[in-house]
């Protein structure tokens, strides 16, 4: 599952991705590797793998992990090939997820394209030309479909209905997201990759200063957006730049508590990222390995088993489950077990987030 980082020239984008790609600096379980220039593999922060390690002991730990893009600043007329336009929107479609990095911060030091902060404006500048995209692809699908229909086909008669639903929206100036589709209508929408139907996390990039309660800026994102099925995260970038290049840990608690924070921000954005994805993580736990593993919330236990193997899932049994919090309460998988505390789950058993679990299978 991939996020893009998207957003103007000059807002912070190739700073934060320059953050998450020195997040190793965060903490041992928190790495990251480059596969190439502008695509990195983040581990996702979780307390509970850490926990697990202490308890099991394993050989070695793999955490989950998510991809983030850094992809090319945006200019007016991107819909049309302006500037990197077309590279842009090939780039984003790929990805599952937004990180619109707007700039929510006052520096005369740093020149912003438009000579002037305006976070409202800077989004409204990249939505027009991701709708403008999502036009132009609903337009021609809607010249085949209309003739389709005019023959009497059900199926395209359904679908001119859900496309000029979406047409009509994106004229409005409203992006797809925020239309409420059936399951059934979200199957075609899918299909059609509308760049404005991702899901969007807007990062408000401010000034160290405003790192823990946000600023004026924020607050007008905030308000804008709260039609919009989005997320807003508040981040100092330029600071958490500063606090990954510490190279002690005791260091950047010491930051971090300075400013008022928990955690470095870059933690709370992967996690963030990793919700809007609509993923969670299941656990196996053995002496070989710990192992976080990633699946879309609502999967079932052949599906999560598949996740290791494909014949885990094509001959799967059961799942033998233990809930994290009776996993850590027992301390160890055989008191658990001895403690009534293992279910075995079958095929139908919808994953829950921290399950610890193993599959038997039969190939």
């Amino acid at each position: 599952m991939k996020a893009g980082i998207v957003g103007l020239p000059n807002v912070g984008k190739s700073t934060l991705f320059n953050c998450l790609s020195n997040a190793k600096a965060q903490s041992a379980n928190f790495p990251f590797c480059t596969i190439e220039p502008n695509l990195g593999v983040v581990n996702v922060p979780d307390e509970r793998i850490k926990k697990l390690e202490e308890l099991v002991k394993p050989e070695r730990v793999q955490t989950a992990t998510v991809e983030i893009v850094d992809i090319a600043g945006l200019v007016k007329g991107a819909s049309k090939g302006e500037g990197l336009g077309n590279q842009f929107l090939a780039n984003i479609r790929e990805t599952d997820a937004i990180l619109h990095v707007l700039r929510c911060f006052d520096n005369d030091n740093i020149i912003h394209v438009d000579s002037s902060i305006d976070p409202i404006r800077d989004k409204e500048t990249i939505d027009i030309e991701l709708q403008l995209k999502d036009l132009e692809t609903v337009q021609k699908r809607l010249e085949r479909v209309k003739r389709t229909a005019k023959t009497g086909n059900k199926e395209a008669q359904i679908e001119l209905v859900i496309l000029l639903k979406v047409e009509e929206t994106l004229l409005q100036g409203i992006s797809v997201r925020a239309i409420e589709f059936s399951e059934k209508e979200m199957e075609l929408v899918k299909s059609l990759q509308f760049i404005t139907a991702k899901p969007v996390l807007y990062v408000c990039n401010v000034d160290e200063a405003s790192a823990v309660s946000g600023n004026s800026y924020v607050d007008k994102v905030k308000e804008a957006v709260k039609d919009e099925n989005a997320e807003v995260i508040v981040l100092a970038v330029g600071t958490e730049a500063d606090i990954t290049e510490l190279d002690d840990y005791e260091e950047r608690q010491m930051f971090l508590a300075d400013m008022g924070l928990e955690e470095a921000g870059v933690a709370r954005l992967v996690r963030s990222a990793y919700k809007l994805l609509n993923l969670q993580t299941y656990f196996t736990a053995g002496v070989k390995e710990v192992r976080a593993w990633t699946i879309p919330i609502g999967s079932t236990a052949p599906q999560a088993a598949g996740v290791i193997h494909t014949d885990f899932e094509k001959g799967f049994i059961r799942a033998e489950t233990i809930a994290y919090e009776d996993f850590v309460a027992f301390g160890s998988e055989a008191k658990a077990k001895e403690a009534g505390k293992m279910r075995v789950e079958g095929k139908e058993y919808i994953v829950k987030d921290g399950d610890i679990m193993h599959f038997r299978f039969n190939v």
